[in-house]
């Protein structure tokens, strides 16, 4: 008698079973165009094309031995600077309030000159944003490069994480949710993969009438195309 039951309901459940065909694209789940926001002359490029770099590694460095220089000039004020206002401070009761506060300003500004100082040299200083593999190098030592027209230089992408850009037919828009499984194949393999669709975006392409949605995956190379279906639920639609 169980038995029995336990056929009838996977029969509704594979009759409640609806499969929306999908084409997609596989895309880097993160990947961002890199450039300086300030001006110079690229002293040193220091990765290329499929280099594997960690979150805040340098890239590239404009020359910015002036701003070195600069920056030193800050830090031996700022030095001066604090020894002069501790002094006060132990006779801060007995000196005039204003003569005081004069050495308190000139202890600010200095602070407030070095972390200026420090901004101008990391902006020298080109850096990765996030663990990925550099796929576009468009700089050599010596160019020069402006913070007014900004050039992308390189081009970095997530060294493994990948999401698959699902497209299908705007009349499911009902039945397809966040959750449901993707069974899908890549062009030219027989090999069937499984996914879960973890985003769906929330306007139709006009063009050609399709939603688009994300399956997270790992490991397929960028670029690369394939079909699948879409196995959502009549009931849950409802």
């Amino acid at each position: 008698m169980m038995k029995k039951y336990f056929i009838l309901l996977c029969v509704i459940v594979s009759l409640q079973a609806e499969e929306v065909y999908a084409t997609f694209t596989v895309e880097a789940q993160k990947s961002a165009d890199l450039a300086f926001s300030s001006g110079g002359i690229v002293d040193r490029v220091l990765v290329d094309v499929g280099t594997m770099v960690q979150k805040g590694e340098p890239l590239a460095i404009l020359q910015n031995d002036d701003l070195k220089a600069m920056l030193q000039i800050a830090q031996t004020t700022l030095k001066y600077a604090k020894k002069e206002y501790q002094r006060q401070v132990q006779v801060k009761n007995i000196i005039d309030k204003a003569k005081f506060d004069q050495y308190a300003y000139k202890y600010e500004s200095a602070k407030a000159q070095l972390h200026y100082k420090q901004a101008l040299l990391d902006k020298t200083i080109l850096k990765s944003p996030f663990e990925g593999v550099i796929f576009s190098k468009k700089v050599e030592a010596g160019d020069v490069v402006s913070g007014a027209m900004i050039r992308t230089l390189f081009e970095i992408q997530s060294q493994h994480q990948r999401k698959l850009i699902l497209e299908y037919d705007q009349k499911y828009w009902k039945s397809v949710k966040v959750g449901d499984r993707f069974s899908y194949t890549l062009d030219g393999e027989d090999k069937r993969y499984e996914g879960v669709i973890t985003k769906i975006y929330p306007t139709v392409e006009s063009d050609e009438r399709k939603i688009k949605a994300e399956v997270l995956t790992k490991d397929i190379k960028v670029g690369l195309f394939g079909t699948g279906t879409i196995i959502t639920s009549k009931r849950d639609a409802e």
